[in-house]
């Protein structure tokens, strides 16, 4: 045996553990798939947040509104998905080339999904880059962060600046009235659900003729 091994420095266990787990978080991070299968397109691959105000929908509700917006598209369509990430990622498991979908949203987590990612802060709501054109999206799925009023109004900004039409918007009952206001939606019996039960119903309206009532 060599006597010189015993100079090398030995990590515990505990550090060992500990750099596993970092590195196994960089590369979710990173966008990366895992020998364990990890798909970063899968919902919760990326947490939630609370403090940004962020509930991720369930499994079920996140496909029904995916298919809704494939449909609503229609072959070669765009979507944009505006702080709805749990559709986007939905969307982009079906790795599907009859669409294609963008994810604008203000937590910088989901730049792992590239080109396809734009920064977005609904208090800036026209302050997107220039290659976004105006209607330019054969439907707009979103559904702002906050339930307020002001934050709906400018989210609505960027909505019609988005899309050619199709409006598919998620946010609180409570909300009705001022939806149909800034963007004169409906709502529809759909109702969606979250991964964690919320306190404040949900519900979905839309401006055309969908496949959720």
């Amino acid at each position: 045996m060599d006597d010189d091994d015993d100079d090398i420095p030995q990590l515990s266990s505990h550090t060992l553990a500990a750099l596993q787990e970092f590195y196994l978080e960089q590369q979710q991070r990173e966008g990366m798939k895992t020998s364990q299968g990890f798909n970063q397109y899968s919902i919760g691959s990326i947490e939630e947040d609370w403090q940004l105000s962020q509930f991720w929908y369930s499994d079920e509700t996140a496909s029904c509104l995916a298919n809704e917006a494939v449909v609503a598209a229609g072959k070669g369509g765009r979507i944009a998905c505006v702080s709805a990430p749990s559709v986007y990622q939905k969307l982009k498991e079906q790795d599907g080339k009859d669409f294609s979908a963008y994810i604008l949203e203000y937590d910088k987590r989901f730049s792992v999904y590239g080109e396809e990612f734009i920064f977005y802060d609904y208090n800036h709501p026209l302050n997107l880059p220039e290659n976004l054109l105006p209607h330019s999206f054969d439907i707009v799925i979103a559904d702002p962060p906050y339930l307020s009023e002001e934050c709906l109004q400018k989210t609505a900004e960027t909505i019609k600046y988005l899309t050619k039409g199709k409006i598919l918007l998620c946010t609180g009952a409570i909300m009705e009235e001022q939806a149909a206001k800034h963007l004169g939606v409906k709502i529809c019996k759909f109702i969606p659900k979250h991964s964690r039960n919320l306190a404040n119903e949900f519900r979905c309206y839309v401006n055309y003729a969908s496949g959720l009532d």
